[in-house]
């Protein structure tokens, strides 16, 4: 999932740097506050995680409601953008922490911990995008701007 990601990001990062997403403050907005979400559902990282697997499995679910609540409430590029992350952290639909009786598990599977962790550095990579991209446009000067004396 960290590789989809990054190839996500890579992509974004172009489209801003070549001018062909121009971020509106709305986007802004949304950018922060879907990365703020993010990082609520799985924490900053940097330790090992304590949680057992069916609370980090919780908190990935999350993370996609989050997301999915972001491509409700816009359009245009931050919304494929989004959907393109929730592309990327899909498996984590199809992966289930409790036992199946009888096999019987609408074709759900055990990820190992080293998937949690991948979908855990995914959706921090995530964050760490979404807000460069709020504050991007938050620190940029307003187009209508008179120019600021040169230091």
């Amino acid at each position: 999932m960290s590789v989809q990601v990054e190839v996500l990001v890579a992509e974004a990062e172009r489209q801003i740097r070549d001018g062909l997403w121009e971020l509106a403050p709305g986007d802004a907005a949304l950018a922060l506050k879907t990365a703020s979400g993010l990082v609520e559902a799985v924490g900053r990282g940097g330790e090992p995680p304590v949680l057992p697997g069916i609370e980090r499995l919780e908190c990935l679910r999350e993370a996609l409601a989050v997301l999915a609540i972001g491509i409700a409430r816009t359009h245009g590029r931050l919304a494929w953008f989004l959907a393109g992350a929730s592309t990327a952290l899909a498996p984590v639909l199809h992966w289930r922490v409790l036992p199946a009786e009888h096999g019987q598990s609408f074709g759900t599977v055990v990820p190992a911990p080293e998937e949690l962790a991948d979908a855990e550095n995914a959706i921090r990579r995530l964050h760490a995008v979404l807000g460069g991209i709020g504050t991007r446009v938050a620190e940029a000067p307003p187009e209508d701007a008179e120019p600021g004396p040169v230091g």
